[in-house]
């Protein structure tokens, strides 16, 4: 079992590693699945598989996005450990846990704590009088820490989320971000941490107008589409919506970009679990 967690509130980019380590095990011959609890969606007492047409009001937004872009199983359940029993069951040689690095019912073999190298750990306090979830000393503890943030001086290995196009929601076509330069668009991403979003879509020289969003929750398109702008959303947002709703409505894939020898590190280390069995 590898645990994908964070130990602050807050988005850090675990969902999106998630997914790309599941898609580098697929990539590399291995039978990865995922696993979580799907929050958002309904509780789910029994594991539940999740796939690219699932209702993110039954099984949460992040399980479907997954499941679209990593080609491996998804499971979501309250009790994951059950989730990854039944991942096992279906044929999963490892199992990923979306979240989960405070849920200690779960067994894990191998821990990747996600870090916001902007925000760090904010005031190092523990909830409520500060972000985080644990001790800043768990950092010491799991097996690697990734940080989110090329530039940061946090200590652990780099990565970016990076956007560059944007998709219609209604798959009609796509286009290159830099083709919204000089135009302002509502920006609409109902994540733990928006202003990551909106400050890479102005570095392409679009002039952002935020939305107000809760992380996990909706908004009314229609109400949008009225302003007359553009809409772009997260990938996140996107499955959240109706690919039939119309109008000026647009989501943005996002890529996980790693160093090479930070790619490899963690996938030699993760598949070492494998071959040790």
């Amino acid at each position: 079992m590898v645990i994908v967690g964070n130990i602050s509130v807050g988005g850090t980019g675990k969902t999106p590693i998630t997914g790309w380590l599941a898609q580098s095990l697929a990539n590399a011959g291995r039978r990865p699945a995922i696993v979580s609890r799907g929050y958002g969606g309904r509780r789910q007492s029994e594991p539940m598989r999740v796939t690219p047409h699932s209702d993110p009001g039954v099984v949460g937004d992040e399980p479907v996005m997954l499941a679209k872009q990593a080609e491996c199983p998804v499971w979501v359940c309250i009790d994951r450990a059950g989730a990854a029993r039944r991942a096992v069951a279906e044929g999963a040689e490892i199992v990923l846990s979306d979240d989960g690095l405070q849920h200690y019912r779960m067994a894990r073999d191998f821990e990747i704590c996600v870090v916001d190298g902007d925000r760090g750990l904010g005031n190092g306090r523990l909830l409520p009088a500060g972000p985080l979830r644990e001790s800043s000393r768990r950092l010491g503890e799991v097996d690697e820490v990734l940080v989110q943030g090329m530039e940061s001086e946090f200590p652990g290995l780099k990565f970016e989320l990076r956007i560059d196009r944007a998709v219609r929601l209604d798959g009609a076509g796509e286009r290159p971000l830099a083709k919204f330069a000089g135009r302002r668009v509502l920006a609409l991403a109902g994540v733990g941490f928006p202003q990551r979003f909106h400050a890479a879509l102005g570095a392409y020289g679009i002039e952002v107008e935020p939305v107000r969003a809760p992380d996990h929750g909706r908004v009314s398109l229609e109400s949008l589409l009225k302003r007359g702008l553009p809409v772009i959303m997260t990938a996140k947002d996107a499955v959240k919506y109706p690919d039939s709703a119309g109008g000026d409505l647009w989501w943005t894939p996002a890529r996980v970009y790693m160093p090479e020898s930070s790619r490899e590190r963690v996938l030699r280390r993760v598949i070492a679990l494998l071959d040790k069995n």
